[in-house]
């Protein structure tokens, strides 16, 4: 074998484990990341029951109901379509209908997300940069959201 066939494997060799190396980093991350859906991109992609997802939207006026010990249901809109999210837990103070909300779970069966965390505007101009993309893109941004009435 000559000196320029040596480099070579050698360079190829190092190439191979490279590319084996960003393999299992991307397969690693793939389980851990958490991708943010309006609910609409959830209809729209077919998200699978199981998955991990942070669904961005506005409570739905009219859809909150608090159960017991801090069991609280909601449905989260877009304007096109709507879904239910069960999150047992305190609320943030800043949590009200009509006012954009990340929630954070794991989608279940029948349009529904289970939801461990549950994120609220901060001040009356914030709104989630996700969130008002998703408003935008679905045709139902308005520029009074996020302002106090």
């Amino acid at each position: 074998m000559t000196r320029k066939q040596r480099r070579l494997v050698l360079i190829g060799g190092s190439l191979g484990v490279l590319a084996l190396a960003a393999g299992l980093v991307l397969s690693a991350l793939k389980d851990s990341i958490v991708f943010f859906n309006s609910p609409s991109d959830v209809v729209e992609k077919h998200i699978q029951p199981g998955s991990r997802i942070r669904l961005g939207g506005l409570v739905k006026p009219g859809s909150l109901q608090r159960g017991d010990q801090l069991a609280v249901r909601f449905e989260v809109t877009d304007g096109n379509n709507a879904m239910r999210v069960n999150y047992q837990g305190i609320l943030p103070d800043l949590f009200r209908e009509g006012q954009g909300v990340i929630a954070e779970g794991t989608l279940e069966p029948g349009n529904m997300l289970k939801a461990d965390s549950v994120l609220a505007k901060h001040d009356e101009k914030y709104m989630p940069k996700e969130v008002a993309d998703a408003l935008k893109k679905q045709g139902h941004w308005q520029e009074d959201y996020g302002k106090k009435k």
